[in-house]
């Protein structure tokens, strides 16, 4: 096992500093507008004139940020410091709080509206900025970030958060995250990305609103969003909490399983620990339907369609290594670290580009590589592989 394990570290380590971080240090800066360019497609055509995404620059953030905690290079504090200038002064609404959606390629307002997910990815790149370097700055607009989600999206009445709203916190008409999402009031996806950046700032901050408020939200998953007859998380519901679609999404069930665990680690309340513990490796296990012989994990299961979506996404990939090595080093359940290592093998040999770095946006059914959807974007960032290899890192 240990054999095994030093193999893992070792080769995410390499492909951390070889591939994708010389990536978006490399190909990704933009010398002539600031920050970072919005698009370079799966063909591997930059698009200098592409807009800007908040989540792109927040997960750049909060990449280059971690990666400098972990192995103190230069280079990686210059680059999250870049991406930290450019939330600050063209991301940030000056005028309402919160953070924009997308700015144009010259680093304008587009899109005025506060979509709660972008605004947790904000607060996850700060804190994480914060707690790699100790930036009081950047843990002061991580506070007004949180202050302003818990002020405009907390749900007092029914619990929750709601998913977004106009640029002066206004009811909006489309709160869909993307196309592919369903036009509901609460989504398992936004609040598994409040989790996790509430999780992040507690490190750094020990506020009692803070902690209750992360409290809550373990207890959000584990009574409203999970389905306890299945194991799997329900993806969209009414304001009510009334789940709308029968959807299991096999990658943000095994994301979960260990992003839950890690808030109650970090909480390190051992009551909530021996609550939840069980209900994390019951997720995992409901994950693990949709895993392929390899190791790889299929898309999404639509079961009122009798539909299921066999793409093999990045990102499902790198959140399936983390899942079943938080099973194995916290559980010891050897098993899943095979899982994780068979991922990995497929990692290797089907999604890293060798030739023009960083990873392809998937595997096709048909055993193809996706080379319509972007090699970096508005949601193809560093952040999913990148922390994959940076959890096996830190871990062991």
């Amino acid at each position: 096992m240990n054999q095994l394990i030093n193999q893992l570290r070792n080769e995410m380590r390499s492909e951390l500093e070889n591939n994708i971080l010389p990536f978006w240090m490399n190909k990704m800066e933009d010398n002539e507008e600031g920050g970072f360019y919005g698009q370079i497609t799966g063909e591997d055509e930059l698009k200098p004139e592409a807009s800007k995404g908040a989540i792109l620059n927040a997960r750049i953030l909060w990449t280059f940020s971690s990666a400098y905690r972990l192995l103190k290079k230069p280079e990686y504090l210059e680059t999250a410091t870049r991406a930290k200038r450019y939330l600050i002064d063209r991301f940030y609404d000056p005028q309402y709080g919160g953070i924009y959606w997308e700015l144009d390629y010259k680093g304008n307002p587009l899109d005025t509206k506060k979509q709660i997910y972008a605004i947790g990815f904000a607060i996850y790149g700060l804190s994480e900025y914060a707690r790699a370097t100790g930036d009081e700055e950047a843990l002061a607009y991580a506070q007004q970030l949180f202050d302003v989600i818990e002020q405009h999206s907390f749900d007092s009445e029914q619990n929750g958060y709601v998913e977004a709203l106009t640029r002066d916190w206004q009811p909006i008409e489309d709160m869909r995250l993307s196309d592919k999402d369903e036009n509901e009031k609460k989504t398992m996806n936004t609040h598994l990305h409040i989790l996790e950046p509430y999780t992040n700032l507690y490190r750094v901050w020990k506020d009692e609103q803070l902690e209750r408020q992360l409290r809550n939200l373990i207890e959000v998953f584990i009574t409203r969003i999970l389905d306890p007859q299945t194991g799997h998380l329900n993806l969209f519901f009414e304001e009510d909490w009334t789940n709308k679609y029968r959807i299991y999404s096999y990658g943000h069930d095994i994301e979960a399983s260990w992003l839950i665990h890690e808030a109650a680690l970090v909480l390190g309340d051992p009551e909530v620990l021996k609550r939840i513990e069980p209900i994390i490796i019951r997720i995992a296990q409901a994950a693990d339907e949709g895993l392929n012989p390899d190791g790889s994990m299929i898309y999404e299961n639509f079961l009122d369609k009798q539909k299921i979506d066999r793409e093999l996404h990045w990102w499902v990939q790198a959140e399936n290594v983390v899942g079943h090595i938080n099973l194995y080093q916290h559980f010891g359940d050897t098993e899943a670290l095979d899982t994780a290592a068979r991922c990995w093998e497929f990692i290797k040999t089907k999604l890293i580009d060798r030739e023009q770095g960083e990873w392809h946006w998937s595997l096709l059914p048909d055993g193809t590589v996706n080379r319509r959807d972007d090699k970096a974007g508005f949601w193809k960032c560093p952040y999913h592989n990148g922390r994959m290899c940076m959890e096996v890192i830190e871990r062991f």
